[in-house]
C-alpha cells in the first residue's frame, strides 16, 4: 500500500500561483509514476500532469507552459507548481501514484484531494 498526503491548496486570484505537494509513504517501490488529477464541478476528472521514475513528464494541453510537475526523490514528494492561474483551474486536485509505460499511466493510489479556488 502507498499513502499519499497532499497539501498546498487554497484560494488565489486570477493570474496568481500556487504550489501543491504530495508526500508518498509505504510501498514506494511498487510505483513507477506519480501524477496530479483535477476534478472541476460538472466536469470530467482529468490528468493534469504526471512524472515517471525515469523522469519523463507529460502535461495536458490546457496547462502546458503554466504548470510544472517535479519531484524530490529523497523526500518521496511530488510537486505541482501552478502559475498564471485562471478561474477554470478551480477544482479539487488529487495526487495519484501508479504504473507508467511510455505515455500510458494507470494510477493505483489516490490522495484525499485538495481544493484550489481561483477567483477575484
Amino acid at each position: 500500500q502507498v499513502q499519499l498526503v497532499e497539501s498546498g491548496g487554497g484560494w488565489v486570484q486570477p493570474g496568481g500561483s500556487l504550489i501543491l505537494s504530495c508526500a508518498a509513504a509505504g510501498s514506494i517501490f511498487s510505483i513507477s509514476a506519480m501524477g496530479w488529477y483535477r476534478e472541476a464541478p460538472g466536469k470530467q476528472c482529468e490528468l493534469c500532469a504526471r512524472i515517471a521514475i525515469g523522469g519523463s513528464i507529460t502535461y495536458v494541453d490546457s496547462v502546458k507552459g503554466r504548470f510544472t510537475i517535479s519531484r524530490a526523490n529523497a523526500k518521496n514528494t511530488v510537486y505541482l507548481q501552478m502559475n498564471s492561474l485562471k478561474p477554470e483551474a478551480t477544482a479539487v486536485y488529487y495526487c495519484s501514484a501508479g504504473r507508467a509505460i511510455g505515455s500510458w499511466y494507470s494510477p493505483d493510489y489516490w490522495g484525499q484531494g485538495t481544493q484550489v479556488t481561483v477567483s477575484s
